[in-house]
Parts: C-alpha cells; sequence; structure tokens
C-alpha cells in the first residue's frame, strides 16, 4: 500500500476526522482455511507438517468504493488516489484476531499447538482482481508447546519476521478463494529451553507455512 491512501484510512479510522457525522458502509474480507507448518529442523525430521488454521480480517476498499465515497478524501490526496485501484486495512484491535492456529495432535511422536499473532504488517498487489498477486511482510509472535516422544517438550515463544505471496481469485463479489506461502525466520530457541540459541540444528528458527483461505466478504456499516 502506497503511502498516499494514509490520508483516506485517517478520515475513515479515526474519530472526528470528517467534517460532519454520517454513516458509511465499507466491504470486509473475513477469510478462514487449512494451514500446513513445516518447522524446519529437529521438528521436521521428526514429523514434516503440522496442521491448523490461517485467518484473515481486513477492509477493501475497491476504485468503486473509492469514487463512490469520494467526499471523505480530502481534496489535496484525490489526485494521488485515482490510480490506485485498492486499498486494504486491517485496524488496531483486528491485530488481536491470531494470524493463525496451530492445531497438530500427535500422530507420530510430536504434536504441536500454538497461535502467531502480527502486530504490524504491509502488503503489496502486483496484479488486480479477479486473479490477483500479493507479496506480504510483517513482524510476527508466536507461541507454540511441543509435545513429544523423541524430542524435549518446549514452550516456543519468539518474535519473529514473515514474508509471503499470495494468489487470490474472485469467484464473485462476495467470494473469493486463495493460495499462499509464508516463510517466517525467528530468534532460535533451541528445543526444552528458553534462553538457549545454540546448536541451530537442535532450534526451531525458520517455519514455513502454506494455506488456502476461503473468503466472505460482508458489508459493515460504521459512524464517522
Amino acid at each position: 500500500m502506497k503511502l498516499a491512501p494514509l490520508a483516506l484510512l485517517s478520515v475513515l479510522l479515526l474519530p472526528g476526522a470528517s467534517m460532519a457525522q454520517r454513516r458509511i458502509t465499507a466491504p470486509v474480507d473475513i477469510a478462514v482455511g487449512p494451514a500446513a507448518f513445516l518447522f524446519f529442523g529437529p521438528v521436521f525430521e521428526d514429523q514434516p507438517i503440522h496442521t491448523g488454521l490461517k485467518i484473515s480480517v481486513e477492509a477493501v476498499l475497491d476504485k468503486e468504493w473509492l469514487k463512490k465515497n469520494q467526499a471523505l478524501i480530502p481534496r489535496s490526496q484525490r489526485r494521488r488516489l485515482s490510480g490506485i485501484s485498492e486499498i486494504r486495512y486491517a485496524p488496531g484491535v483486528v491485530k488481536l484476531i491470531p494470524d493463525s492456529i496451530i492445531i497438530s495432535p500427535k500422530y507420530r511422536d510430536t504434536g504441536m499447538y500454538g497461535a502467531t499473532w502480527k502486530p504490524l504488517g504491509f502488503g503489496l498487489g502486483l496484479t488486480p482482481s479477479p486473479v490477483r498477486l500479493s507479496l506480504d511482510a510483517g513482524l510476527i509472535l508466536t507461541y507454540a508447546y511441543l509435545f513429544s516422544d523423541r524430542l524435549p517438550d518446549t514452550h516456543f515463544l519468539r518474535p519473529g519476521l514473515q514474508l509471503g505471496a499470495d494468489l487470490e481469485f474472485q469467484i464473485s463479489k462476495s467470494f473469493l478463494v486463495s493460495f499462499g506461502w509464508a516463510s517466517a525466520l525467528y530468534v532460535p530457541q533451541k528445543l526444552g529451553t528458553f534462553n538457549e540459541i545454540k546448536p541451530l540444528d537442535a532450534s526451531i528458527f525458520h517455519v514455513g507455512q502454506a494455506y488456502m483461505l476461503l473468503h466472505f466478504r460482508v458489508p459493515v456499516t460504521v459512524s464517522l
């Protein structure tokens, strides 16, 4: 997302930013789907794939919405926004919802339960809908409890940096499907410990995630 839309977002999201009280309706994209997690290293050697869910909630302001609600956009910013086809934004309260949840019972020697939050993230759409390819990056925080017959039980808690790519198909105005991959690099944590980071071949520091999302877009009305 370019910096120009920030002026519009401030109008939409900050109380008292608009000149007059009014009600507006914007589409919100709610997406959930299955995810596969690959904890590279000793966990991968014991059990390559752990399962879970991927979750996404964000407002989607497309070109049609921007044109219809042009009065909300400061005059000084309208020309800069004219070339933008879509703005996506997740308000701060949405950051409390986990970006992904690990639900992986032990089917060999190792099981795992946990969640990842993304308090800060940025995305860039490379192609417009109906087939949208996008890249994203963000700071994340993950907690996972690993229990195993072969590996040391571990409370994994680490910040990290996540990079990803997503391919989205718009089936209809209110239903979409996407497929993606994300790689997360963490401050290493040696299995069975909390403070130790070495050796890396006994630690968790890289987690890959493949996912499929089902998107449902619903109109949400807010008062400004």
